[in-house]
């Protein structure tokens, strides 16, 4: 499969159209950013360990009927995937509290939540990706109350799989982003899974095992996203 015209660049990574308009090449970047793009840098090897973790993890979900856009890994850095109309709209789904549900609501940061909370983000840089709910959604035409539900729906059975898979490897699934979109009248489910999506904690210590280590200058940036590596990987 040959790469042709570069089709996107965002912060983490790039996509190419390719010789068949149904498939486009991602590749992972190095380039790390954080709290929308005001912070910048870079994490030694995190498109090789981020393009791993992700072909498994989707690999893991289609075993379960999840649909995704990935086809193959190409390369240590590429994946062959399918070529979405993404939603713009980010869905995350969160266990514990941290992050912004600290920061907006009160909540004590390792507070487990007794129903995950599903939210929706406008998928937009200059906007800062806004918190929106479903009606803001549909006014803004970026999806239908239709698809909404089948994100919401898709977003609790992929933290059910996700939230055991780590739990088997000793780590707690904090919370996490996903992308999703329109492929041939179906919703696949795009972009990335890992440490620059989601949030780890160790299951025993409660050590950052993400992008949190970046974020907030904790060092140890590699190995955390290393460890996860091998945590994925090695331990089944």
């Amino acid at each position: 499969m040959k790469k042709s015209t570069q089709l996107y660049e965002g912060k983490a990574k790039k996509v190419f159209l390719t010789d068949d308009s149904d498939l486009v090449i991602q590749e992972f970047k190095d380039d790390a950013t954080a709290f929308n793009n005001k912070k910048k840098g870079t994490i030694s090897e995190k498109g090789v360990v981020n393009n791993a973790i992700s072909c498994k993890l989707f690999t893991m979900l289609e075993e379960h009927g999840i649909r995704t856009h990935l086809v193959e890994k190409l390369s240590d850095r590429e994946m062959l995937c399918r070529h979405l109309d993404i939603i713009k709209v980010e869905v995350v789904a969160r266990n514990i509290a941290a992050g912004s549900l600290v920061k907006r609501y009160g909540f004590a940061e390792g507070t487990v939540l007794e129903h995950p909370i599903i939210e929706f983000y406008l998928k937009d840089d200059e906007l800062d990706d806004p918190l929106m709910n479903e009606s803001h959604a549909v006014a803004l035409g970026v999806a239908t109350f239709e698809e909404l539900s089948v994100l919401k729906e898709r977003a609790e059975a992929i933290n059910a799989l996700l939230k055991q898979f780590f739990a088997e490897r000793k780590l707690k699934l904090v919370d996490f982003k996903l992308e999703f979109g329109r492929h041939k009248g179906e919703i696949l489910l795009g972009d990335e899974i890992s440490p620059d999506t989601c949030r780890f904690w160790d299951l025993e210590t409660n050590e950052k095992m993400d992008k949190d280590r970046f974020r907030f200058d904790l060092g140890g940036v590699e190995h955390a996203y290393g460890e996860v590596q091998r945590r994925v990987l090695e331990l089944d």
